[in-house]
């Protein structure tokens, strides 16, 4: 084995070389870190590597000429059966050897190959070291060929999954290098790959296969398409469920990966073909209700939420497999399913009642650690449904966190509760009876804080969706126009509240506001569209869209409202429909409701749909283009079919990939469903 010594490293002249942050890091923290390692020997640990760490890597990954220099003695204490820290060192040189692929900028790219080769009778035998483990660790540092030679020679189940894994990607990774092919133009290590993966799948154990399908999926796609069968076998056999723990370990993942761990990645192999993933997930939920498998039950409904997110056609599917789930006893299952039942309302009113039965249902989730409880699900679902049982202390639970210093932490994606406002917002027809409960919240929580916190933010945003049915708010609200802080969203209730705030216009031309102009024109904006004025919120916003340079034109959205008064201002707003990136939409509009001729901004809307038949995702502008049209009162014959072909597509309309994933494409496709049913101007 190699091994290396103190005077080794002291005969080095390290001054010559430089380390990632030599400010914070000098160069002789790296020969004495060294130094350290060889002195500890069997009781060195990885703690012992930190300030290797912290020298060998430069800003954004770049590579140091010391890590060049550290090089040999680092592979030398890896060999060492003697150190204490060799697993710990395998990790650092494929990081490092990692870093080095990208620093070829840096000019270190070469050096460290050069180095490389020179070790690579030490860094080579890691990959046949006594210790599994290490072997497993060593698997990135080997090259293809490498790789292959040790499938034949590596008996150990523990190494081979490994192993499998990073054959497929090695051969996928090399399949278009020139160098690589055989004069047939067959890549050779890909041929040889799939000719393992052939032989694993005729004759290995269960979940070897599973590997190997898996693996075979990085060269072919369609590979699993063809053994879903033999995938459903194995992933659904309580029998050969612990052997996925005993086998399926990987160098980049720490803890052995389990059944539960592996599917998310099989159903994944399907996610090309979204109707095969979507009946995968039902196959599987099917055989864990057969079995009772808890654990399958789990990641079963995690699948579902994935797809659900992603496809609407979904829906039919999980939905019953949602409601079968809702008596599970295992709290995280119970959790789950309310929570999908939840998000496919109004298709799951059907189960009202058994929702009803969970409003009080403390169980949590002690496995993802999903926050909430299953009662805080259900009653999101019966709100959603407008079910008025939930209704019923429901503005006291959410606000109860809130009383005291509270944050959120979740993970996007994630089923989660959404925001206080976003749940009430929908409960405009029950203003009477949730009103009064979250002022008296606000007004708690005022008088504990000494200060206005997250609940007044939530409130302003449920009035300005409620309007009128919010007045009994304004007494409370109109003192927040001198702060800053809450001013413009005040002001945005204001509007909302229509002729009844009329009283509050001089307040809000009185606002404080940051001072930035279009502050200041909304608050000019928002006094006229409150109680009118003597024509000063024109002229300011005239003057500001005249002299507006872009390239957003946030002024022209205001000055719509204003209609033909704005007549002097039409050319200008013409020229930025013209010429506009950003905002065209709203200048189109506006240039509508200017001139009352619907052609130029039926074109730019029309334009506007038509770009999402094609690779555009930018949903807030669709969704400008679709009120646009609902504004006007027509659309056209080309943007009717062009939102015909959107709506039929099994995509959700929105970029995120949690409950607002949902909302966002419900939202959307009921201003579809309204722009449809206008008249076609051609």
């Amino acid at each position: 084995m190699a091994r290396t010594s103190v005077e080794a490293v002291d005969a080095v002249d390290w001054s010559r070389f430089d380390t990632g942050k030599p400010e914070h890091h000098p160069i002789d923290e790296v020969p004495r870190a060294l130094r350290h390692l060889v002195r500890k020997g069997p009781t060195a640990t990885e703690e012992d590597c930190y300030p290797l760490y912290d020298c060998l890597f430069g800003p954004k990954g770049a590579l140091p000429s010391a890590a060049i220099a550290a090089l040999p003695f680092l592979a030398a204490l890896a060999s060492d059966p003697a150190n204490g820290a060799r697993l710990a060192l395998v990790e650092f040189l494929d990081a490092l050897n990692g870093a080095a692929r990208g620093a070829g900028e840096q000019g270190t790219r070469e050096r460290w190959q050069q180095e490389w080769r020179r070790q690579s009778n030490a860094v080579m035998a890691l990959l046949a070291d006594p210790d599994q483990e290490i072997r497993r660790a060593a698997i990135p540092l080997a090259d293809g060929s490498t790789l292959l030679e040790r499938w034949h020679t590596d008996t150990a189940p523990a190494v081979r999954v490994a192993l499998l894994l990073a054959l497929s990607t090695s051969a996928a990774a090399t399949i278009s290098e020139p160098d690589t092919r055989a004069p047939d133009g067959r890549d050779q290590l890909a041929s040889a790959v799939r000719a393992v993966l052939h032989q694993v799948l005729r004759d290995d154990e269960p979940v070897m296969k599973v590997a190997a399908v898996f693996a075979w999926a990085s060269l072919d796609r369609d590979v699993p398409l063809r053994h879903i069968d033999l995938l459903l076998d194995v992933l659904t056999d309580p029998a050969v469920r612990p052997r996925f723990e005993q086998i399926w370990l990987l160098p980049d993942v720490e803890g052995p990966l389990t059944r539960d761990d592996v599917v998310p990645w099989v159903t994944g192999l399907f996610d090309h073909v979204p109707r095969i993933a979507l009946s995968f997930v039902i196959r599987l939920a099917e055989a864990a209700e057969r079995t009772a498998d808890t654990g399958l039950r789990r990641v079963v409904l995690d699948e579902a939420w994935r797809l659900l997110v992603l496809l609407p056609s979904a829906a039919p599917s999980v939905l019953p497999l949602a409601a079968r789930l809702l008596d599970c006893t295992d709290n995280c299952v119970r959790l789950k399913a309310t929570h999908l039942l939840a998000m496919l309302a109004p298709h799951s009113a059907p189960y009202a009642d058994r929702l009803a039965t969970l409003l009080d249902d403390p169980g949590t989730d002690d496995i993802s650690w999903i926050e909430g409880t299953v009662g805080a699900y259900a009653r999101w679902a019966l709100v959603r449904l407008g079910d008025p049982r939930a209704l019923p202390g429901l503005v006291e639970y959410l606000c109860a966190p809130y009383r005291e210093h509270y944050g959120r932490s979740y993970v996007m994606g994630d089923p989660r509760l959404p925001e206080i406002h976003e749940t009430l917002a929908p409960l405009r027809e029950h203003a009477d009876v949730v009103l009064p409960t979250l002022l008296e919240e606000v007004r708690q929580q005022y008088a504990h804080r000494g200060e206005h916190g997250p609940l007044t933010g939530d409130l302003l945003k449920i009035a300005a969706k409620w309007g009128p049915d919010a007045l009994p708010a304004l007494p409370g609200i109109l003192s927040l126009l001198d702060d800053a802080q809450y001013s413009l969203s005040v002001v945005d209730v204001l509007v909302a509240m229509g002729p009844a705030a009329a009283f509050t216009a001089p307040a809000v031309r009185d606002a404080v506001v940051l001072d930035h102009p279009a502050n200041h024109h909304k608050i000019a904006w928002a006094a006229w569209r409150i109680a009118g004025d003597d024509g000063t919120a024109l002229r300011l916003l005239g003057e500001a869209v005249e002299h507006d340079q872009g390239p957003w034109y946030g002024p022209v959205a205001l000055l719509s409202d204003f209609g033909s008064a704005a007549a002097e201002h039409a050319g200008r707003v013409r020229q930025i429909v013209e010429d506009a990136k950003h905002g065209q939409v709203e200048a189109a509009v506006a240039l509508w409701a200017i001139t009352g001729n619907p052609q130029p901004t039926l074109s730019v809307l029309e334009n506007t749909v038509l770009s999402f038949t094609e690779e555009d995702d930018r949903y807030g502008y669709l969704l400008g283009a679709l009120r646009g049209f609902i504004r006007i009162g027509a659309t056209t014959p080309a943007a009717r079919k062009a939102l015909n072909i959107i709506r039929a597509r099994d995509r959700r309309l929105s970029h995120y990939r949690d409950y607002r994933a949902i909302l966002d494409d419900q939202e959307l496709r009921s201003a579809m469903e309204a722009v449809l049913t206008l008249p076609a101007m051609d």
